[in-house]
């Protein structure tokens, strides 16, 4: 139920503001929920708490999915999505530290968060401070060389408090991944790359958890970094738009809320049959 509220809120903000970037955001909406609610050590009513869990999202372009469940576990009021992407609202396009309470880094440009998180991670060891830093990219952004660069540091800094999770929804803002820029196979080279590398269904929250859970499980060792590779769908919930890279970044009219709205209803029926029927 979680997911589902996120991602209405999601198609909240980008039909309130005319505009953003809902394919994305829905992707990895089952990761950030997880993270938020089930694993990560952080208390909103002290959301600088130097002990607590860093997260980035370093594809910021799926802002809508952090400020979603950011408002959903209690950083902030659903009346703020009102003035998504407006000035001088906290909840800018992509996630600003100085503007939203929750927000970790400033993201945005592609290529920056798994560096940021890299350099945190490391930080966290030479202060010996237990919390665990988590990110979040994307597979259109991994075509950043930086992104690349920031991977070969955790490997060698044996950064295993560092868990890294790629968003690998198949689709960028101009097309499919493998016709832009291939990347497969991407978990080979994940795991080339010095990684413990996992692969999940990404938009299942159960076989996501059990993932995140075994990256946990090694993160206090001093060993190889997790990478989670998720398999998920661009626009996750919405039948009309799942796996279709032209909703990267679109507008969503009045007619538009209510099909999406209404597709999220039966995308939410068909979960809730998949987990009783797994007995989840």
């Amino acid at each position: 139920s979680k997911c589902k509220q996120v991602r209405r809120d999601i198609i909240t903000m980008v039909s309130k503001a005319g505009s953003g970037h809902p394919g994305g955001s829905l992707s990895c909406t089952e990761a950030l929920v997880a993270l938020y609610f089930d694993v990560m050590n952080i208390d909103p009513a002290n959301e600088k708490d130097p002990e607590r869990d860093r997260f980035v999202l370093s594809k910021g372009h799926a802002a809508p999915a952090l400020y979603g469940t950011l408002c959903e576990r209690g950083f902030f009021g659903r009346e703020e999505f009102e003035k998504f992407r407006q000035l001088h609202g906290i909840l800018q396009g992509h996630p600003d530290v100085k503007k939203c309470p929750g927000v970790d880094a400033s993201t945005g440009s592609l290529g920056h968060g798994v560096s940021i998180a890299a350099g945190t991670a490391l930080g966290a060891r030479i202060l010996n401070k237990d919390f665990l830093t988590y990110v979040v990219t994307g597979d259109g952004e991994l075509g950043e060389g930086s992104n690349w660069e920031a991977f070969m540091t955790m490997n060698h800094y044996e950064l295993s408090n560092c868990i890294v999770f790629i968003d690998r929804n198949h689709c960028m803002i101009d097309g499919p991944t493998e016709e832009v820029m291939k990347l497969e196979p991407l978990a080979d080279k994940m795991t080339a790359f010095g990684f413990n590398t996992i692969v999940v269904d990404g938009n299942n929250i159960n076989a996501l958890c059990e993932a995140i859970d075994a990256a946990i499980a090694r993160s206090k060792e001093k060993c190889a970094p997790t990478c989670i590779l998720m398999d998920t769908q661009k626009g996750a919930g919405i039948k009309e738009i799942a796996g279709d890279y032209h909703c990267h970044y679109m507008g969503i009219d009045d007619d538009t809320f209510n099909r999406f709205n209404a597709q999220l209803d039966e995308d939410y029926k068909v979960r809730v049959a998949r987990a009783e029927k797994e007995g989840k």
